[in-house]
């Protein structure tokens, strides 16, 4: 009886591998109804799993779809993945420039929810860019142009497809080992041999406490090599957008300028860290200061931009848009956050940021929503910069006069400015392997 299995985690005893092999596998096959399986997910949630419980359930998440043979495709198959937050665009500029480089990169990529932004959202917004290629589109790809990124297909991992739409409407989302199982399941059904794992804290991240992203990033870390799959994670900061876009063809808009040498400096700085790890991890660079040489070397001379250009023309998108950005779908109405005082950007409210950018229709709060490419909100001042009165601290772009209007308002209560410059934090707190 399935409700044994449920009283089992509820009293706070271990379930046994076979236990949870048949929970995940009656579930995607329909034979447990949702208020059940919700029931072992808040059992789950509230008294948690021990590490072999994890594995197994990782391991019954796998085995519940097929998997992407890659064996064909030459090289070690590292993917990054990041745990999401506001301006994270680090992926789409990372993939090619590993891969111009020598790597090979299998990357499954999500969409946005909640104040978080997500990578599928941002390339949809190039037109004809498709994310939902098939396993054998995915290994041809990648045996062609050594990268790809897509969305998970209805047959990789279907437990993750059914338990994440479950947990997301019954509070049992934000779950550190429910969390680690849905992002490990997927990166080794599609192939990968290694991950580098970009774990946000700070208040943009989608776990803001310090002490619950390190967690996380151990978590990580620890399953990932149970799982047999090579696993590293950074902790990094999330207390304001990285970069200065925040919404899909802005973002892709800022990827462009990165790939062509022009990007932000904390954008620059986090994606030549990653992509050093993942040559390093791939073989291709002996140590971190030849990985971030070789990384460096595809900005500067057009290869990562060219690979960029590769990627988005095998997966149907317009290459003009990305040659002339002014092709992507920007939304026409513009609005302007200013500067109250003078002083210097002490702190900023990244939730919230991200909160506006979700109203404006870049972002959902539920799965089922459709997103806006062209809306979004550029940040003009960073933390730690001089502002005037009167300056711009953020730009708005809308599709109604309105709306930007009253998101302008909601967005000057994110920002504080100080007489004295504030201390700001570094963008990498820690590195786990």
């Amino acid at each position: 009886m399935f409700t044994e299995i449920i009283a089992t985690k509820r009293d706070g005893k271990a379930l046994s591998t076979g236990q949870i092999a048949e929970a995940i596998h009656k579930y995607v096959r329909g034979d447990i109804p949702d208020y059940q399986m919700a029931a072992l997910l808040m059992a789950c949630f509230l008294r948690g799993l021990g590490r072999r419980e994890l594995r197994d359930l990782a391991q019954a998440m796998i085995d519940s779809g097929e998997r992407y043979d890659l064996r064909s495709v030459p090289g070690m198959k590292i993917d990054k993945h990041s745990t999401g937050g506001v301006g994270d665009k680090i992926s789409i500029i990372l993939a090619p420039m590993v891969a111009a480089a020598g790597g090979v990169v299998p990357m499954i990529a999500g969409r946005g929810l909640g104040h978080t932004g997500g990578t599928i959202d941002k390339l949809e917004s190039i037109p004809g860019f498709n994310t939902g290629i098939t396993g054998s589109q995915f290994r041809r790809q990648l045996e062609r142009i050594g990268v790809a990124i897509a969305a998970q297909s209805k047959r990789l991992v279907p437990a993750d497809r059914k338990l994440y739409a479950l947990r997301d409407v019954t509070g049992t989302v934000e779950s550190i080992p429910l969390i680690a199982a849905s992002i490990l399941s997927k990166k080794v059904a599609a192939g990968n041999e290694g991950l580098v794992m970009d774990v946000k804290t700070g208040s943009g991240a989608f776990i803001s406490t310090p002490a619950w992203s390190l967690e996380l990033a151990r978590t990580l870390v620890s399953l990932g090599g149970a799982l047999g799959l090579k696993t590293v994670a950074y902790l990094t900061d999330m207390s304001q957008p990285l970069g200065r876009a925040v919404g899909n063809a802005l973002e892709i808009n800022e990827c462009v300028d990165a790939l062509q040498g022009h990007g932000p400096d904390d954008v620059m700085a986090l994606t030549i860290e990653l992509a050093a790890r993942m040559l390093v991890m791939g073989h291709i660079a002996g140590t971190m200061a030849e990985g971030r040489r070789k990384a460096i070397l595809t900005i500067e001379d057009g290869s990562a931009y060219e690979k960029f250009l590769q990627m988005v023309e095998a997966q149907g998108g317009d290459a003009r848009s990305v040659a002339d950005t002014r092709r992507l779908p920007i939304a026409p109405v513009l609005a302007v956050v200013k500067a109250m005082k003078k002083g210097y950007v002490a702190r900023i409210d990244t939730h919230a940021v991200g909160l506006a950018s979700v109203a404006l229709g870049a972002g959902r709060q539920r799965l089922d929503e459709k997103v806006d490419p062209g809306v979004g909100i550029t940040q003009e001042k960073k933390l730690g910069d001089q502002v005037k009165a009167g300056e711009a601290i953020f730009r708005l772009c809308a599709r109604r006069k309105s709306q930007a209007e009253d998101l302008a308002v909601r967005l000057k209560e994110a920002v504080w400015i100080t007489e004295q410059r504030p201390v700001v934090k570094g963008l990498i707190h820690r590195f786990l392997e």
